[in-house]
């Protein structure tokens, strides 16, 4: 019973505070453009954007998934190449000072500029769409994967080179697992930028998907369908961010124990002084 309770209380401390606050704001929102007298085509309320929703149902469900399916073909091949260069990266100091800052600057170019060259280079089918998805996300995999990489313990990797562990077995049991939380880090924020990626590339060349819905709706000045658009986009995008994190529950048990443990520490800890 004790644990029952202890998990609805952290589900009410989880859930509770961002449902209050989107509360709040939808609220204030509605109310200021209901008071304010403000045009729809400016700002429309939340009540005509959920209408939106409803009755363009059909239309956003149909570019949703030709938007989706670019998402998920680009964030696996970001997972893929992003692992990659972070393991090849670390697996040589040589490689490391050769290859990451040239890493860094692939991320200074700005994808907008690159996009175009891609649908000349590729046409318009969904291959320069994943290609721009994939340069988008994998970078914070790459990074945060190199710095789980370099976290694992010392004391452990000379233990285990002592006991004439080979490259593979010292990467298996001290690196990977040092690298896990890390991995899933950067997939978070992948999965906000692959959305975001996705968008880019439908701008560029594209006969259907929501990025390219938003310029359609643009041009239309159509505001509200916009906003659905965008809430639409939104959802999607969470949507995968949850996934990970669930993912991540289910796969590092260990690491949310600790972090559990640690936060229940504290907050007993915060008590006492009290």
């Amino acid at each position: 019973m004790f644990a029952r309770g202890t998990r609805a209380r952290r589900l009410a401390a989880t859930v509770l505070p961002p449902l209050l606050f989107a509360i709040f704001v939808l609220g204030a929102w509605q109310l200021y453009t209901v008071v304010g007298d403000i045009k729809e085509s400016t700002l429309p309320p939340p009540t005509d954007i959920a209408k939106a929703l409803w009755d363009d149902r059909s239309m956003l469900i149909e570019n949703a998934w030709v938007t989706i399916k670019e998402i998920l073909i680009g964030f696996v091949f970001a997972i893929i190449l992003g692992v990659g260069i972070a393991v090849l990266i670390r697996s040589s100091r040589t490689i490391e000072r050769a290859v990451y800052p040239w890493l860094v600057v692939s991320q200074m170019v700005p994808i907008p500029a690159i996009a175009p060259l891609l649908i000349i280079w590729f046409g318009f089918e969904m291959q320069p769409k994943v290609i721009v998805i994939v340069l988008v996300s994998f970078f914070p995999i790459a990074v945060n994967t190199i710095d789980g990489l370099r976290a694992a313990e010392p004391e452990l990797l000379n233990l285990l080179k002592t006991l004439k562990a080979n490259a593979w077995q010292r990467f298996r049991k001290a690196q990977l697992p040092a690298a896990l939380p890390f991995l899933f880090s950067g997939l978070k924020v992948a999965a906000a930028l692959s959305v975001i990626g996705a968008v880019f590339a439908e701008w560029v060349g594209a006969s259907e998907g929501l990025g390219y819905l938003i310029l359609v709706l643009n041009n239309q000045t159509a505001t509200t369908e916009m906003f659905a658009v965008i809430v639409t986009l939104a959802s999607i995008g969470i949507a995968l961010f949850l996934i990970v994190t669930l993912l991540e529950r289910l796969l590092l048990p260990w690491y949310y124990e600790s972090r559990e443990t640690e936060g229940e520490g504290l907050h007993l800890e915060v008590e006492e002084k009290v």
